[in-house]
This record gives C-alpha cells, sequence and structure tokens, in this order.
C-alpha cells in the first residue's frame, strides 16, 4: 500500500509540474503574438502617416505640429530610424 500512494503521489507531482510548465509556455507564446500584433498596428500607423506626409506640405500650422509630433512618437517607439524621421520632417516642414 505505501507503494501505491507513493506512486500516486509521485504521478501528481509530475502532472502539477507539466501543467505549470504548458502554462507559461501558453502566457510566453500568448504575449509575443500581442507584441507582434502591436508592432503590425504601429507599422500601418506608420505607414498612414508617411502616405498623408507624401500627399503634400500642409499648410496649417496646427496641422504640422500634430504630424511632427506622431513622427516624434514614432521614432521613440523606435519604429522610425533617425534618417527617416530626418525626411519625413524636412517634408512636412516643406523643405
Amino acid at each position: 500500500m505505501p507503494g501505491l500512494i507513493r506512486g500516486v503521489a509521485r504521478t501528481a507531482v509530475i502532472a502539477g509540474t507539466a501543467t505549470a510548465v504548458s502554462n507559461r509556455v501558453s502566457r510566453r507564446q500568448a504575449g509575443r503574438w500581442a507584441a507582434q500584433e502591436q508592432q503590425a498596428y504601429q507599422q500601418a500607423d506608420y505607414e498612414q502617416s508617411v502616405a498623408g506626409a507624401a500627399a503634400g506640405p500642409p499648410t496649417d500650422m496646427g496641422n504640422q505640429l500634430a504630424q511632427l509630433k506622431q513622427l516624434g512618437e514614432l521614432k521613440d517607439q523606435g519604429i522610425l530610424t533617425e534618417a527617416e524621421f530626418e525626411a519625413q520632417k524636412q517634408k512636412i516642414l516643406g523643405g
């Protein structure tokens, strides 16, 4: 009888460990997918801002400031490189 209880306890420990590991892998994978999805949304926002900036220089100072602020945020998030930021900034400022 003690051997049977020991076997059942061992099985319970192994099953509990396997469940914990499986849950951790699932959470980590879900986090990676969420990060990839967020990056895809940021890339789409960047492409929209580039398309808007390429349409022509804005005539309204408030619009220029809003676009520059958005470019700065994209640069801070690491979506834009310094060169891309400068190129887009020049397009917005009309020079």
